[in-house]
């Protein structure tokens, strides 16, 4: 399956003649380890969370692929605002993956919104799906979002249950890896497990969990704000699952009526 091509005059500007990266699909996140202890350790979970600090006041747009291991690499555009508010576009990335979707956060909630596409060219329109700050349910969650913004308080949190290890670059990477495990066994992971990696301004570069691996292509500055691609309007949003074709019914066949037997 061809990757979709998001149309955005961001993703224009990011992505000038250049394509999504092919290849062979990274290996899903590392499987959980001892936490490990002393000075390294410390040491690794300060300078995750000074560069997810600058990551959560960092204003940029930037172009990602993400190779899920089953086709082509799609593309993920992440736009931040100075404001604050933000959006994240992943072209095939609701309704198994036949359309595209944006998840945006504003001053007035959480949002997400149906995408145009070159093979699918309908005007966006948005559903509010969480109050101000809240994560996206389950149903309605690409999951990409989570890796720009949702996970940031955590890496901020020195009490969240994380044990963090810097680790050599991910193919591609700039700047520092860090592999982050849970170290609570009763509890939900309090972030997709894995590896993630930030550039000296706090940009996510890469990150390698448990849905896939992500990559950035090309970046800019960020809008002052980030508007929501379409209206708000009334209504479900669209599933995660491809939608179940209707029924065929079956053809009944015509039967002659009124046919007066020839003499």
């Amino acid at each position: 399956m061809r990757p979709r091509s998001i149309l955005l005059s961001t993703a224009a500007l990011l992505l000038t003649g250049v394509a999504a990266c092919g290849g062979a699909p990274e290996a899903a996140a590392p499987p959980s380890s001892s936490a490990p202890t002393g000075p390294a350790a410390s040491d690794a979970r300060e300078s995750l969370a000074a560069r997810a600090a600058l990551a959560m006041d960092k204003a940029y747009a930037a172009l990602y692929s993400l190779d899920d291991g089953r086709g082509q690499p799609r593309n993920v555009v992440a736009t931040v605002g100075r404001d604050g508010t933000w959006r994240v576009d992943v072209s095939g990335g609701a309704l198994g993956g036949t359309a595209d979707v944006t998840i945006a956060s504003t001053a007035a909630g959480v949002f997400q919104c149906t995408l145009g596409s070159q093979s699918n060219p309908i005007a966006s329109t948005c559903v509010k799906v969480a109050k101000p700050g809240k994560p996206v349910p389950d149903e309605y969650d690409p999951k990409v979002e989570r890796l720009f913004r949702q996970w940031l308080s955590v890496f901020t949190d020195r009490q969240a249950a994380l044990a963090v290890t810097e680790v050599q670059p991910l193919a591609g990477a700039k700047g520092n890896c860090y592999s982050i495990d849970s170290i609570s066994a009763s509890l939900a992971d309090p972030v997709d497990i894995g590896v993630y990696c930030y550039a000296e301004d706090g940009v996510l570069s890469a990150a390698r969990v448990g849905f896939g691996m992500i990559k950035v292509i090309s970046q800019v500055e960020g809008p002052a704000t980030v508007p929501l691609p379409g209206p708000e309007v009334a209504g479900p949003p669209m599933g995660m699952d491809t939608p179940v074709a209707p029924p065929v019914q079956p053809v009944q066949p015509l039967q002659p009526s009124g046919l007066a037997p020839s003499a």
